[in-house]
């Protein structure tokens, strides 16, 4: 690995492409964003917001890659003080070709751009500049995925120039020669088993490639989908202590980047809550300021959080969690992660329905694998985070809350050890609380006829998930003394919102629940 690559500064805030967002962009005349508005996007994010790094997400969705040449074109008045892969950072998020299937040759078009990408900006400056160095590989689960990637880079996209193409013509001469030799690959580790052991899924990478600085994305939403609210926050901090004590071990700069939306459920960041957020998780290089953090608050707003990140980040060492510790960790897991898809298992079609009235806000391809687009929990398919999450948020049914009648099966020492890692658990599910409403779910009981109908589900099934959302909404009541429902003004209309979508879905008035479905949203300044 070169030393120009090795000793770059780490960008703290990360701009992505997540659709959360419930308003649209100033800057955007369509709904959805897609195509050139996402190059302008990432020239706004770096030159208004000042995001310090761009992921350029081509995992699930069609995305330019002449994205690079389009900047500098476009803006070069911007770029010719901020050299991208510099100054500012361009990070591929790549298709992972194990579960990609037809479509794993997006693969290979993404790879071979970055050598692309490098003669424009050399070109461009007018001196070798190297855009982007870095990609992303969704789904990691071992380190051969890792290293399979960058041998594929250096032998196939790099190694071919050496190939004689005819009698001593080799491609070099041909095309000229391939930049940069190598890159960084940045592993996103989203399930449950990857996550928990995230410091063997690293480490063989580590002694195999000897970086002196490795990056790590931890998911933050998807655990969230998969096994719930508290599963998903002890999960992080587990990834986050073993990163910690590899470093050590490995003699390497470990770089965690932690992917997260701004309600609780998906991690919590949003404008109005840095300093939570930065308390809660410590030892994190690098964040995700997702869509709805930048479109669904006031630009000074945050444009002083995003500064307030890049200022604070690193922010100090993780809490290290001991062997003892863990194994209470995996205790409160197992019967968190249990009640959590029981419940989900029985209100999937619900969801289902609900989901389809949520606004798209990016062009994706919609595909099905083990953890492909539609996502599969406990044998039952839900649809992405954030259209789930915002499924239930519309309904007056956080996600939050879905499974925590767990909480009444901890013994006293898995709930003390939750209480003391999960550290702003009371004013998360205190906030969200505002959210539900009882009224909602009252409805839902008294209509399970024509629930059962609209999402096609057996109406003994209704009743089951409906008492058990009761049981898991009064254990947090009673654990931790939480008062659940609107209080404020701003709670009570979201309230009359969700009233009125379900009332309209349950109608099939399509065009009224979807403005009562945004309206909601809006409220609480996110999708999902």
């Amino acid at each position: 690995m070169s030393d120009k690559l090795e000793n770059v500064l780490i960008p703290k805030t990360m701009s992505t492409q997540h659709p959360d967002n419930a308003n649209i962009p100033d800057w955007s005349s369509e709904e959805v964003i897609n195509g050139n508005a996402e190059v302008y996007e990432a020239y706004y994010a770096y030159s208004v917001l000042g995001c310090q790094e761009v992921m350029w997400d081509s995992e699930g969705k069609d995305t330019d890659t002449r994205v690079v040449r389009k900047l500098l074109q476009k803006y070069w008045d911007y770029f010719s003080a901020h050299t991208i892969g510099e100054d500012i950072y361009l990070t591929y998020r790549i298709p992972n070709p194990k579960i990609e299937g037809p479509e794993r040759k997006f693969f290979v078009e993404t790879l071979q751009n970055i050598p692309v990408a490098h003669d424009v900006a050399s070109l461009v400056y007018r001196r070798e500049v190297v855009p982007i160095f870095e990609v992303i590989l969704p789904f990691t689960t071992n380190a051969q995925e890792l290293i399979l990637l960058l041998n594929y880079y250096k032998k196939a996209i790099i190694g071919h120039e050496d190939a004689t193409l005819y009698e001593s013509v080799t491609t070099k001469d041909w095309i000229g020669s391939f930049s940069p030799k190598t890159i960084k690959v940045i592993p996103l580790v989203e399930d449950f088993e990857s996550i928990i052991n995230v410091d063997r899924v690293v480490r063989p990478y580590l002694q195999a490639i000897k970086p002196k600085q490795q990056r790590v994305f931890l998911a933050r939403s998807d655990p969230a989908l998969n096994y719930g609210l508290i599963c998903a926050v002890l999960l992080s901090k587990i990834a986050l202590s073993k990163l910690k004590q590899l470093e050590k071990e490995q003699n390497t700069t470990i770089h965690p980047i932690l992917g997260v939306g701004s309600k609780p459920f998906r991690g919590h960041l949003s404008p109005d809550n840095v300093e939570n957020f930065l308390d809660e998780y410590k030892g994190l290089s690098t964040v995700t300021a997702q869509s709805a953090f930048r479109y669904d608050y006031p630009t000074a707003q945050v444009k002083e959080a995003i500064t307030t990140l890049n200022q604070r980040l690193p922010n100090g060492d993780p809490e290290i969690i001991n062997p003892e510790e863990e194994t209470v960790f995996l205790g409160i897991l197992t019967k968190c992660r249990r009640h959590y898809e029981s419940q989900i298992e029985s209100m999937a079609p619900f969801i289902n329905s609900v989901a389809a009235y949520v606004p798209a806000r990016r062009a994706r391809k919609l595909h099905i694998g083990l953890f492909g687009y539609s996502r599969c929990v406990a044998g039952v398919c839900l649809p992405r985070a954030i259209s789930f999450a915002a499924s239930l948020y519309s309904i007056g049914l956080p996600p939050e809350f879905i499974g925590m009648s767990a909480l009444n099966q901890l013994s006293s020492a898995e709930w003390l050890l939750l209480k003391k890692y999960y550290l702003k658990m009371d004013y998360d599910l205190k906030v969200v609380g505002e959210l539900v409403s009882w009224e909602n779910i009252n409805m839902l009981i008294e209509m399970r006829n024509q629930l059962s109908k609209r999402a096609n589900m057996n109406q003994e099934t209704i009743k089951k998930a409906l008492s058990n959302t009761i049981e898991d909404l009064k254990a947090v009541e009673e654990k931790l003394s939480i008062k659940l429902g609107p209080k404020s003004v701003s709670g009570r209309k979201h309230e009359n919102f969700t009233n009125n979508f379900l009332l309209s879905y349950l109608q099939k008035e399509d065009d009224e629940a979807k403005k009562a479905l945004l309206e909601s949203a809006k409220l609480r300044k996110c999708l999902g």
